[in-house]
């Protein structure tokens, strides 16, 4: 009855409803019901026999107080009313039985509390008020409920900009460094290099889950996902080039609610098509991860992404990572692609093809394979911020560029990148 359960009250049903044989335990209660807010109709005459009578033909309430004073055998009427008592219930019994062994018994079987006539409106005030806290907080002992969930999609702004390289390197430190059990989603169904880049065959799971949203339970993400590690499990794919997308994103969405149960984290590496085609994917994601370069047109795009992001994902808390950075070979300066997105990088990781070439050799992701790395420390502390993110943390949101181009002055840029002085205006 009161296990499982949810946090917060459920929505689509009585708050509160109760059963009482007395006129006398009704007057007290009432009171106390009006006090807290619900209405004082949802108290009934009748005890557990009118309970299980009426709860089998309507929906069970948050909350239920039921008195057992006209019960001969109370423990067996407790597991008539189970049968019609829907799961997430917390019930409440009252009785005249002054019993230790029934009380415990009375626990036993699923109630929250027993209460002992003659009643007193504090006592019930306190039993209702411990009934509601069970909603309002984490249940003792109930691991799913008390786990925090972090959920981080990282999206490139462009090809080649190593948003693969990041999500894989995430995935790895959360799982290896932090000891969170985490999920890898790498939703490239085509060309992901996830599994590539943890020298593992990526399975048939995402693909299966594509054609057969309906088999995705717990047991399907015990089998489906392919182990990389201890904590660490990867879900991708590489499907026929000949064979498109045929979804409408329902099992990528329904795999992301599975992650929640199951892993503390989720790393979702994201395609920019994927973001446009399926913006569902954003609904429960903390953080995105913008893997940028410092090129106009990554500027560009990143501006872009971020407009999508405050109108489309306003919850997702956006950093912004420069990946692949060459000082003083690249396109346009780290000052001049802060001005135009009008806000600042949060992360550079500098450009290293020997530690890249070092990782794919050796079949580890880039963090593992290059331990020492100024790349590698990027990233670590990138993984630091990530784990560290909370409510606070997503509540501001970085301004909208208005015009695209407009931090730019186009010629002046063209004309420092070939060392030659910029045309005059016309």
């Amino acid at each position: 009855m009161n296990a499982p359960w949810k946090s917060g009250l459920p929505g689509n049903r009585d708050p509160f409803s109760a059963y009482i044989c007395d006129d006398n335990a009704l007057d007290v209660i009432r009171p106390v019901v009006i006090e807290l807010g619900w209405q004082p109709e949802k108290c009934n005459r009748g005890g557990l026999r009118n309970a299980v009578q009426s709860l089998s033909v309507s929906a069970s309430p948050a909350i239920l107080l039921v008195d057992l004073s006209e019960s001969g055998d109370p423990l067996n009427d407790i597991n008539a009313l189970a049968e019609v008592c829907e799961p997430g219930t917390v019930v409440i019994a009252i009785g005249q039985v002054n019993d230790v062994r029934l009380y415990r018994d009375l626990l036993s079987s699923g109630i929250h509390d027993y209460l002992l006539k003659p009643l007193s409106p504090q006592q019930v005030h306190d039993a209702l008020n411990q009934a509601l806290a069970v909603f309002m907080s984490p249940k003792a002992g109930d691991a799913d409920a008390a786990k925090r969930h972090i959920s981080t999609a990282v999206v490139g702004t462009r090809g080649g900009v190593g948003a693969s390289t990041l999500a894989t390197s995430l995935a790895w430190l959360f799982s290896e460094q932090h000891k969170a059990p985490t999920a890898l989603l790498d939703l490239d169904v085509h060309f992901g290099t996830g599994a590539l880049a943890l020298d593992l065959e990526p399975g048939r799971g995402l693909t299966d889950a594509i054609e057969n949203p309906s088999r995705i339970d717990p047991l399907f993400i015990e089998r489906a996902m392919v182990r990389a590690g201890d904590n660490l499990s990867i879900l991708s794919a590489e499907a026929p080039i000949n064979q498109p997308l045929m979804t409408d994103g329902s099992a990528f969405v329904q795999l992301e609610d599975e992650f929640r149960q199951a892993f503390e984290m989720t790393v979702i590496d994201l395609p920019r098509n994927m973001l446009i085609n399926f913006p569902q994917l954003l609904a429960d994601v903390n953080l995105v991860v913008l893997a940028c370069e410092l090129t106009l047109a990554s500027a560009r795009d990143t501006i872009r992404l971020l407009s999508w992001l405050k109108s489309n994902a306003s919850h997702a808390h956006p950093m912004i990572v420069a990946n692949k950075v060459q000082p003083g070979v690249s396109e346009i300066s780290k000052a001049d692609f802060e001005a135009s997105i009008e806000r600042k990088i949060d992360f550079v990781v500098p450009y290293d093809i020997k530690a890249a070439s070092n990782a794919a050799k050796l079949g580890q992701v880039f963090v593992d394979a290059n331990r020492s790395s100024k790349a590698t420390a990027a990233i670590r502390q990138i993984g630091e911020r990530v784990m560290g993110v909370s409510v606070e943390d997503t509540s501001a949101n970085p301004r909208e560029k208005k015009s695209l181009l407009g931090g730019f002055d186009l010629k002046s840029l063209v004309a420092k990148k070939n060392k030659a002085p910029a045309e005059p205006a016309e």
